[in-house]
Formats: structure tokens, C-alpha cells, sequence
């Protein structure tokens, strides 16, 4: 038994954010019904290239664990099939601008007088109030409103977007754990609940110490490139063969850099003895140590801090070849295969966390569009062939 097992999930998300949440659950071992639109689908099955024989890489990737069911709400039998799945499911996820679901007569109010504990959570760019309630969002737009974008890049140079979805994927987790506490709350109270999660809040919450720094001390942070604003060092070094990533967060594991590297000297210099003296001479001391770490390779190095150096952080920057060739990585089983009917063997990152020791497990691969229309049709709503096919040609489903 998964931790999950016996909830049904509609989701009616399309894009990441609420994808990569319903993917969590189902990891967890919900049952995952994603709606989709017909003949179109989630949007990011048009994310690409790559494509794996037809399949969006970026879909796939976000989209595992789940069943696909086709519907189209502008029918008013789409409509009647959606309550009538609402009646036998648990939670609702959908990701529509506010008001989409109320326009179809499918909003919170409505469904939960079909489904007394049911569980809802609107997923939105900006919320449900406020002045830009209405306004389109995509992550990297909410990076830019919310600060994320405008600290990250060389100082005095262009700002650049984090290369991964990371707002997205951040508002997928808040609305994995807000949906969970409802289903727990649900448990004690037997009542339905709203969820409202919002990529704009969450971008605010990703801020953590810097928004925290601005809204205590009224100081902007500008862009500083990969150096640490109160660590030093803490900042990207060239070795002899290629870049690596080090910090030293106090005086303790200072000293042990210094005396690893042969600078120890470094530790009763005036200028680096505290951690405010270094903050202040970083220039002077980010040069010392590149000129010191020029001399060897990442491999020595390496060697070097393993035996020694213990309990400093030093790491190589690898590219994603070295990084699932890693024997931990492998070692771990976080990559995981599934058979798929058009790419075949597909190799995913799978479930992160372990409950009771063991990994969960891909045991779904991520679903063609439409692919379970008949079983979902005949399964919860008793319908049959005859029932199935006139739905299509009428283009319901």
C-alpha cells in the first residue's frame, strides 16, 4: 500500500505547474485522471523539440503515474461526464484563469454541492484577487515580476532567467503539501476545502533571505553573479583542467580550507581572520585562493578535501553526463525505466522521496492523449461501445 492509495485525483492542469503536482500524488499512489482537451492536449505536449517518436520530451518528463481522459467542456455531455467523475473522486486540481471554472458552471461552490468533501485547488499566475488577477503568466515572467530574474547574472550585466522552471515547480510543491492537509483536515472535519495557489506569492516566498533583507533593512540587493552576499568564500574557483564550487560559512571550516590547500597562513591574517574581515577583503582573498587552485586539477583537489578536508564544501561543476554517470546517482536508483508504446524503453527521474526505506516507482508511463478514454468511461460511468463512439463523433471526447 502507497501512501495515497484509494484517492482519485482530477486534474484538470495543463502546463507544469499543476502537472508537476498531480505527477507527486501520483508518485504517492493516487489515482490520476488528467483532462485534457481534445485532439490538443496539455500544453506541453508541443514543448519541443526533442521529441521521443512523437512525445514531447518536456511532457513526459512531468506526466508519469497518470491516466488521460479527453474532454471537451464547450459539450454539455463533457460537462455531465466530469460530474459525474467528481461524485466517485477525492481532489480537483485545475490551473484556469480565475472565473473559467464558474463560466462553465464547474467551480468550487457548485462541484462541492455534488461532492460534500471534496477537495479543490486553483492553481494561478497572480491569485484570484487583486489587479492582475486577469494577466497571462508563464514561470519566467513571474521570475521577472517577482524579483527572481533581476538578481541573477553578473553584477553591472544582463539579468538572466533560472534555466528551470523553478517557480512552477516550487508552486507544484506548495500545492502537493496545501492538498495534502486537506486531505488530512478532510479526515477530521469530513468537510470540502478551497486551495488557492498563487505563482506570484510563491515567487515572493522564494525571495526567503534576500525579500526578508528588503523588507527589514529597505536595502535592494543588485545581481552579484555567483558570490554569496554574506559568505566568503563562497563563489565559483578555476582549477588546473575546470571549474569547481566552494564555501567556507565560518571560521571553522576556514581554517580547514585554508590548512588543506597549504594557505594556512591565510587564518591569522588581520584581513581574513573573521568572517566580517572577509566579507570585507573578498577581493583580495577570492584572488589568493583562485591563484592557489589554478595549480592543480579538480581530480587532486578532490583528493585532497576528501582526506582532509572534511566538512568543507568543494564540488566540481559537472554537466549532465557526468551527473547520471555518477556512481551515487546510480547507486541511489532515482533514474528508473518504464515501458512506453511509441518511445519504447523510457529512462525518467523518478520519486525523490523514500517512505518506510523503500523508493517509490514509476508504475505508469506518461499517458498518450485520450489514451484511457474508454476504460475511465466504462470503469466510473457505466458507458459502453456504442455510448463511447457516438461521444467521439459528436466530439465530446
Amino acid at each position: 500500500m502507497q501512501p495515497l492509495s484509494g484517492i482519485r485525483i482530477l486534474d484538470l492542469s495543463r502546463m507544469v505547474a499543476g502537472s508537476y503536482c498531480s505527477m507527486i500524488l501520483g508518485d504517492l499512489g493516487a489515482e490520476v485522471i488528467k483532462i485534457e482537451q481534445p485532439k490538443v492536449g496539455d500544453d506541453t505536449r508541443q514543448w519541443g523539440p526533442p521529441y521521443i517518436n512523437g512525445e514531447s520530451s518536456y511532457f513526459l518528463c512531468i506526466n508519469r503515474n497518470k491516466q488521460s481522459l479527453t474532454l471537451d467542456f464547450r459539450k454539455e455531455k463533457a460537462k455531465e461526464i466530469f460530474l459525474g467523475l467528481i461524485r466517485q473522486s477525492d481532489v480537483v486540481i485545475e490551473n484556469f484563469r480565475a472565473g473559467f471554472m464558474e463560466k462553465y458552471g464547474m467551480g468550487y461552490q457548485e462541484l462541492k454541492k455534488i461532492k460534500s468533501d471534496l477537495i479543490y485547488c486553483s492553481i494561478t499566475g497572480y491569485g484570484r484577487s487583486g489587479p492582475y488577477r486577469d494577466r497571462p503568466a508563464t514561470d519566467t515572467a513571474i521570475q521577472a515580476m517577482g524579483g527572481l530574474l533581476g538578481l541573477v547574472g553578473e553584477a553591472g550585466g544582463t539579468p538572466y532567467r533560472v534555466p528551470l522552471p523553478i517557480v512552477d515547480m516550487a508552486s507544484g510543491l506548495y500545492a502537493h503539501g496545501a492538498i495534502l492537509a486537506g486531505l488530512i483536515r478532510r479526515g477530521q472535519d469530513k468537510q470540502s476545502h478551497f486551495i488557492e495557489v498563487s505563482l506570484m506569492d510563491n515567487m515572493l516566498s522564494l525571495l526567503l533571505n534576500l525579500g526578508s533583507d528588503y523588507l527589514l533593512t529597505g536595502q535592494v540587493e543588485e545581481r552579484h553573479g555567483n558570490v554569496h552576499l554574506t559568505i566568503v568564500p563562497s563563489n565559483v574557483f578555476e582549477t588546473k583542467d575546470r571549474h569547481v564550487f566552494l564555501t567556507a560559512s565560518n571560521d571553522t571550516r576556514f581554517k580547514k580550507l585554508c590548512q588543506t590547500i597549504g594557505l594556512g597562513y591565510l587564518v591569522d591574517d588581520p584581513r581574513f581572520s573573521t568572517t566580517g574581515a572577509r566579507l570585507e577583503n573578498r577581493l583580495e582573498l577570492e584572488k589568493l585562493l583562485q591563484e592557489r587552485l589554478k595549480e592543480k586539477t579538480v581530480g587532486e583537489w578532490m583528493e585532497l578535501m576528501y582526506e582532509q578536508g572534511e566538512g568543507v564544501p568543494f564540488a566540481p561543476i559537472r554537466s549532465l553526463d557526468e551527473v547520471f554517470q555518477d556512481p551515487h546517482v546510480i547507486s541511489r536508483d532515482i533514474v528508473q525505466e518504464i515501458q512506453h508504446p511509441l518511445t519504447g524503453t523510457l529512462r525518467m527521474i523518478g520519486p525523490t522521496v523514500l517512505y518506510d526505506h523503500i523508493r517509490g516507482r514509476v508504475h505508469k508511463p506518461p499517458p498518450r492523449l485520450g489514451e484511457h478514454n474508454r476504460e475511465i468511461l466504462k470503469k466510473f460511468l457505466g458507458y459502453d461501445e456504442g455510448q463511447i463512439g457516438q461521444l467521439e463523433k459528436e466530439g465530446v471526447i
